[in-house]
């Protein structure tokens, strides 16, 4: 096992009577790595988020941090872990600091570490100056942002994230993601499910898609963009007194050409296509009939596009 690697699945399954919500997955994640776990409903990510915790212990395969087995060194490997489930029910008649006094009593943390720690953490989430409000005061989010805080109180290595940006305001989510990146800045390994796409490509360095209890694909977003052919489009703008090539779609490798306007020409490839080859096909035959071509790109497939096509449309 590579010294980098902090958790690894190896070969996971669970079943729960007749049904399958994991079939053998395996991956691993890097130290200070930010997986983005991404699946329709059902798909099993909660599942493995339960295991990883240890709130499922009967399972089949093996499940590794920093390469000791979650089996055999529950106790201290947990310790490494912090985790910000979807729903917490916390008790609202508390204030944030007594909730924290009380989170921190059952870690067996010391009050003088608390307090300190409390400090740090409120800062951080953007709560300090809400310190002595009570619960039930708050809004959704900075309810999201103590479910974070109480997941960070005794310095976790590890922070395993149950939709952590389900249910928030544009604001809020773009706060919540700021403090990812800071948290992932200063080492945290983080694993974080989510079927908001955008917000997964956006702090995600690697994801994860999972499908019926699978793992259909593994990569950085640039490389499910990128390497993973699913109907790549080329973009072709002409100059504005340009003539208008009308004959692409007889290229060996072209699906289907899109008119957007008198200079604007999509053309969808065929998806197992050689790119550079069809590249070239097509400029010289704009080239032979005199086209005056002003731009020429290649449009990466969504981020959308590579989940449906991986999922077969069921998405949430």
């Amino acid at each position: 096992m590579s010294k980098n690697i902090c958790i690894e699945f190896n070969k996971v399954s669970k079943k729960y009577k007749e049904l399958l919500a994991l079939d053998n997955i395996s991956f691993t994640i890097n130290k200070g790595e930010v997986f983005g776990y991404i699946g329709p409903n059902g798909a099993g990510k909660t599942t493995t988020i339960k295991i990883l915790i240890g709130l499922i212990t009967d399972f089949n395969g093996e499940v590794y941090i920093y390469g000791k087995n979650i089996q055999k060194d529950t106790r201290d490997l947990h310790k490494l872990i912090g985790y910000h489930p979807q729903e917490a029910g916390f008790q609202e008649w508390r204030t944030v600091d007594h909730a924290f006094k009380t989170f921190g009593r059952l870690s067996g943390l010391s009050s003088d570490y608390i307090e300190n720690r409390t400090q740090e953490i409120l800062r951080l989430i953007g709560l300090k100056d809400f310190r002595y409000k009570k619960i039930t005061h708050l809004s959704g989010g900075m309810v999201q942002k103590l479910r974070l805080g109480q997941a960070l109180l005794h310095e976790p290595e590890i922070l395993v994230m149950d939709e952590p940006l389900s249910g928030l305001d544009p604001q809020m989510r773009f706060q919540f993601k700021e403090i990812i990146k800071e948290l992932a800045k200063s080492g945290i390994t983080i694993l974080f499910s989510s079927h908001i796409l955008s917000d997964v490509q956006d702090i995600a360095d690697t994801i994860g898609i999972l499908n019926k209890g699978q793992i259909m694909k593994i990569g950085t977003p640039e490389e499910l963009q990128t390497n993973f052919h699913i109907g790549n489009t080329l973009e072709i703008i002409l100059a504005e007194n340009s003539p208008l090539y009308n004959r692409l779609e007889e290229i060996s490798g072209v699906d289907s050409v899109e008119n957007i306007n008198s200079n604007k020409q999509l053309i969808h490839l065929e998806s197992e296509v050689d790119i550079d080859s069809i590249i070239s096909k097509i400029l010289n035959k704009l080239l032979e009939s005199k086209c005056l071509i002003r731009s020429f790109s290649l449009l990466k497939p969504s981020l959308e596009k590579v989940y449906l096509k991986y999922v077969g449309g069921n998405s949430e």
